[in-house]
């Protein structure tokens, strides 16, 4: 039997994972920019700059939230396929 979810259809966690993914990207832009001045011997930034290197953290926490959303939503309709 061929399951009847659409490849394009979204699933809960989905925009979760999207978003996770979003401020991991900035944070990695982030980390990025503020660790460049410390090679290229220029001036560094100001401490309160290196915490949006902790998006990347934060948006990896989201992304797992979402995972484990799917992930859950994925259970309880494989619970309510089984047949009684």
């Amino acid at each position: 039997m061929r399951d009847k979810t659409q490849t394009n259809s979204a699933v809960a966690g989905d925009g979760l994972i999207r978003a996770g993914a979003i401020v991991f990207f900035l944070g990695a832009i982030a980390t990025t920019v503020t660790m460049a001045p410390l090679f290229f011997g220029a001036k560094a930034f100001p401490t309160y700059m290196y915490g949006l290197s902790m998006f990347m953290g934060i948006g990896f926490l989201i992304a797992g939230a979402g995972v484990l959303r799917s992930i859950a939503a994925g259970r309880r309709q494989a619970r309510g396929a089984v047949p009684r």
